[in-house]
Parts: C-alpha cells; sequence; structure tokens
C-alpha cells in the first residue's frame, strides 16, 4: 500500500485529487494539506510514501517546501504552470502532470511511482521477489457513477473550477483556449484546453460537435435553420461535415 498526501491550496482541487486516489487500489489517502507549513507538520506526524504537490501556493511553494525536506519521500507535481517542469526535473520528481488532467494521465503517474516504492522496497529489504505490476486504466475497477461522472474539472481564473455537464449549453473552440457556455450563468468559463479533449469528454447522446469551433448540446437547441443552429438568441454555425447527426436527434430531413 502506498501511502500518500495531497498539497494544494484549492479546495476542489484536493477534492479532486481524494477522488482520483480513491478509485487506485494500492493508494492509500493518509491526509490532506492547504499549504506547506501544514504539510511539513504532517509530516512530523506521520511517514508517507508520495505526494501529490502543488507548485504555486501562498506563502511558501511547492519547490521551496520541497527544497526544504532533508528526506523528501516521492513527489508527483500537480500544476497548473508547464514552465516549472525543468525545475521539477531537477528535483527528481517523479512525474510532473499539468492541471486539468485525466484519470489516464494520473494513473500513469501513480502506476510509475509504485514501481519506484516496490524496487526501494526490494533493495531495503535484499529481496528477489517479483514486483507486481500496477494496474492499468482499464484494469481498476470503478463505481459507474464515478466513471461517468455528470461534471468536469477545469483550470480557469488561477482555479481549479467544477463544471455540471447539464448547466452546458455550448462550447466554443478559439485559437489556445476554449469557452465553456453555461445555462446557469452569463459569464463563459475561459480555459486551455481543446475541443478534442471536450469531445471526447462530454456525454456523446446529448453533445455533438456541430462545427470545428462548436460543441452544443442537443437539448439546448432551440431552433435550426439551414446552416445555423439556434440556442436561445444564440446563432451558431452548423457545418455540413457534421449536420447528419444534428439532424437525426432533431427528427428533421433536409
Amino acid at each position: 500500500m502506498v501511502r500518500c498526501l495531497v498539497v494544494d491550496d484549492e479546495k476542489l482541487a484536493r477534492e479532486l485529487m481524494e477522488d482520483n486516489v480513491s478509485k487506485v487500489p494500492y493508494l492509500k489517502l493518509q491526509g490532506t494539506c492547504k499549504n506547506a507549513m501544514e504539510a511539513m507538520e504532517f509530516l512530523r506526524r506521520e511517514p508517507v510514501d508520495l505526494i501529490f504537490l502543488d507548485i504555486q501556493m501562498p506563502g511558501i511553494s511547492g519547490v521551496q517546501f520541497l527544497n526544504s525536506l532533508s528526506n523528501p519521500p516521492m513527489v508527483i507535481m500537480v500544476t497548473a504552470y508547464d514552465n516549472y517542469a525543468l525545475e521539477g526535473f531537477n528535483l527528481d520528481v517523479v512525474d510532473y502532470i499539468l492541471k486539468p488532467f485525466s484519470f489516464e494521465r494520473f494513473l500513469k503517474a501513480v502506476n510509475k511511482a509504485y514501481e519506484l516504492i516496490s524496487l526501494r522496497q526490494q533493495k531495503d529489504n535484499g529481496s528477489a521477489t517479483q514486483t507486481v505490476a500496477a494496474p492499468t486504466a482499464e484494469a481498476v475497477q470503478v463505481a459507474p457513477a464515478k466513471t461517468d461522472p455528470d461534471y468536469l474539472f477545469v483550470n480557469a481564473d488561477y482555479s481549479v473550477v467544477r463544471i455540471n455537464i447539464p448547466d452546458i449549453t455550448y462550447v466554443e473552440g478559439l485559437k489556445d483556449y476554449i469557452k465553456i457556455y453555461l445555462k446557469s450563468s452569463d459569464k463563459a468559463v475561459i480555459t486551455r484546453l481543446s475541443m478534442r479533449f471536450m469531445e471526447e469528454k462530454l456525454p456523446e447522446a446529448t453533445f455533438a460537435r456541430v462545427h470545428k469551433s462548436y460543441i452544443v448540446a442537443l437539448d439546448k437547441v432551440t431552433a435550426f435553420k439551414k446552416n445555423r443552429l439556434m440556442i436561445g438568441q444564440t446563432e451558431i454555425p452548423l457545418s455540413d461535415n457534421y449536420k447528419d447527426k444534428v439532424l437525426a436527434y432533431i427528427g428533421h430531413d433536409e
């Protein structure tokens, strides 16, 4: 069993990591901390094998915290910023995960840590016992509600924001970002994700790509006219390449 500690100043980020840890049979969450000082105190009381460490935290950063430890456990850096990758490499961390990340990416990182911890334990014990293979994403058994959640987390405004999928009306792709429009808010959520990522995450039965720059919630469509869809007063272009699924959903032939 790999004993884990989550260190992140964002409550939603900690909750998301707790959820991911709970899905992996060989991980045991020992605790969560919202800053480096809490984490230092925790490590004095209780040993851990692996830390999921945010970098950008108020006061003492994740990097400063890691540098302060004389005998640190294994660390997986978790951050929304890609400019710390080289520093993470120099600190000899196990992996470096960019927020937001998929469960598969999380599992790849923890499998790597699991194998390294197993090898270290064998070396310490002087044992030639064969390492048990870490499970793949497909092999991890999770409850149906967690396999297909009705929400997702995205990085926006320097926070990890929960988006309820039924609340989404449509998604607009920009050059390097996407805008997620919600029924419950007049303000779109802007995040650095790809349209392909959103297309894979949103349920196929209720969402459709209608243009290279748009994905719509089909049940939110209020009108259709030639090469345009209407969601309330908003016109959205409909490309010929994507028209068949939309027409089939609304039961209309050209």
